[in-house]
């Protein structure tokens, strides 16, 4: 799923190339994607888009009228920059937003339809949309850390919970906890000072860096490879190869459908974590520190 340093993008994308411009056809390519039901794509003919924002990991677009359209990606949603009028794909189209420069035109990837579009009329009826995450770019230490001690959950679920902190998703929760040299399945209770401020500045310079670092690799074009998964992340989706700090091969833990990566030597202490499904199979056969995993493989390779 698209998150804080991918939506910055698109929106830095999209404010480049039809921010003041009217919208001249908004086309639906599939009809379960708008999920309200007034104002309707048809009443935003000719409006003009007067900016743009993020909400979370929602994109949204501010139109003349106290219009809003919000535009939720979920996992495979993307954005794409085409020719004006351009076809609305058959297999992956979801929607086409014609502009006079151009036209945006929204995919989803895969058979499930989990992306959607609100067509918004008014703020208090966005502000039902938000989840209201803290948005840890603007915050302060003392508030990133009340918003966190809210509640004592594991540090991966503390991050990725939209009403805890906004648009931090699977992908760079796994960046920032290993920055911060602290576990996934640490409790918020568990933290001491020094540790939630090394979390916050973990935080804000992962994000940061990243918004930095795709912004570069775009090269000012409309960002055609957003993905879960970058070149020169330390543990994110890199499983079993070598923490890019102290060489140690990166660990996983599975739950419900996301995985959390990490380095037990960097950020467990060499313990290593286990999931509940793979640690009741296991009992007392589940290797505890990664030098036991380690001399097992040595000794099945021997």
């Amino acid at each position: 799923m698209p998150e804080l340093p991918d939506i910055a993008l698109y929106l830095e994308a999209l404010e480049g190339r039809v921010a003041g411009q009217p919208l001249e056809r908004l086309r639906i390519g599939n009809p379960f994607l708008v999920r309200t039901i007034a104002p309707g794509p048809e009443e935003l003919a000719g409006r003009t888009v007067l900016g743009f924002r993020r909400m979370g990991k929602r994109i949204v677009f501010v139109m003349a009228g106290e219009i809003f359209v919000v535009i939720h990606l979920m996992i495979a949603g993307r954005l794409r920059w085409r020719d004006r009028g351009a076809a609305i794909p058959g297999k992956v189209g979801l929607a086409a937003f014609d502009f006079p420069n151009g036209t945006i035109v929204f995919t989803e990837a895969g058979s499930k339809r989990q992306a959607s579009i609100h067509i918004i009329r008014g703020e208090d009826e966005l502000a039902a949309l938000d989840p209201r995450g803290l948005e840890v770019l603007t915050a302060s230490l003392r508030e990133f850390a009340a918003r966190l001690r809210q509640e004592n959950h594991t540090l991966k679920r503390a991050l990725t919970d939209p009403h805890i902190f906004s648009g931090i998703g699977n992908s760079y929760s796994d960046e920032i906890l290993h920055a911060a040299r602290l576990s996934p399945m640490k409790t918020v209770a568990a933290l001491n000072d020094d540790e939630v401020a090394r979390l916050f500045a973990a935080t804000q310079a992962t994000l940061q860096s990243w918004i930095a670092k795709l912004r570069d690799d775009a090269h000012g074009e409309f960002p055609e490879k957003v993905t879960a998964f970058h070149d020169g992340m330390a543990v994110h989706g890199r499983y079993g190869q070598p923490c890019p700090v102290c060489g140690s091969p990166v660990q996983r833990i599975v739950y419900a459908r996301n995985e959390a990566n990490y380095c037990s030597r960097c950020q467990t202490g060499g313990k290593l974590l286990s999931d509940r499904a793979l640690s009741r199979l296991l009992k007392d056969d589940w290797p505890r520190t990664l030098d036991e995993l380690e001399a097992r493989k040595s000794r099945r390779q021997a």
